[in-house]
């Protein structure tokens, strides 16, 4: 959800300092809908269990998001788990000050919108994956994911079994179609770490519909 930055701040100001190190969890699925998080910087994942054991990889959030905040306002559980990639700063809001303070500021209707807008792109995100192969999965999951890192350049910070779970493919699928992208010299790898060399070049072949290079 994308506040101004006024409005955003005015929100989590009231909350604490916390910091999480790679690989913590701020939340669990299932868990007590007890804070929210305002991420100020750092990179974390969302991801969710299915029925069958599966892990879906929903989306990579970045500095300026609120996370936590639909199951605070709707008193449910914890709909997804959300880990952190890199080292994160947040500021933390327990529950009941951050309903306090959507209620000051009137900014329910606001938050809703955009959690359902939210759950939203996952569902179209999962239909645009419905008959794709595997070069244009893989392309097109790579940019939706991309961040940028500290130099600048777009990356993602996924190894290769968490890109399979937001493309849902199996790692060996994966790990093929890097490799060409790779060979064709529009992405560099390295350890939990893609970096798109010509997000260009990317993009085109993702609007092409078949993503072989």
């Amino acid at each position: 959800m994308a506040f101004d930055a006024s409005t955003w701040w005015r929100l989590a100001r009231d909350g604490g300092e916390r910091r999480f190190a790679a690989r913590d969890v701020l939340m669990s699925q299932g868990g007590p809908p007890d804070v929210v998080h305002f991420l100020v910087s750092g990179r974390v994942k969302v991801t969710r269990h299915t029925f069958d054991g599966d892990v879906i990889l929903l989306s990579v959030r970045g500095p300026g998001s609120i996370i936590g905040e639909l199951s605070v306002l709707d008193g449910g559980r914890r709909s997804a788990t959300v880990t952190a990639l890199d080292a994160c700063l947040t500021r933390t809001i327990v529950a009941e000050r951050f309903r306090a303070r959507v209620r000051e500021l009137d900014l329910r209707d606001e938050l809703l919108k955009g959690a359902i807008a939210l759950v939203r792109e996952n569902e179209a995100w999962n239909a645009e994956l419905v008959g794709l192969a595997a070069g244009p999965r893989v392309v097109r999951t790579l940019l939706r994911l991309a961040t940028p890192g500290p130099d600048g350049a777009l990356e993602v910070v996924l190894d290769q079994t968490e890109l399979g779970q937001a493309a849902r493919l199996v790692r060996t699928g994966v790990a093929a179609e890097l490799a060409r992208l790779r060979r064709a010299g529009v992405i560099a790898t390295g350890r939990r770490r893609i970096v798109l060399t010509d997000p260009v070049r990317l993009r085109a072949l993702a609007g092409s519909g078949h993503g072989n290079v």
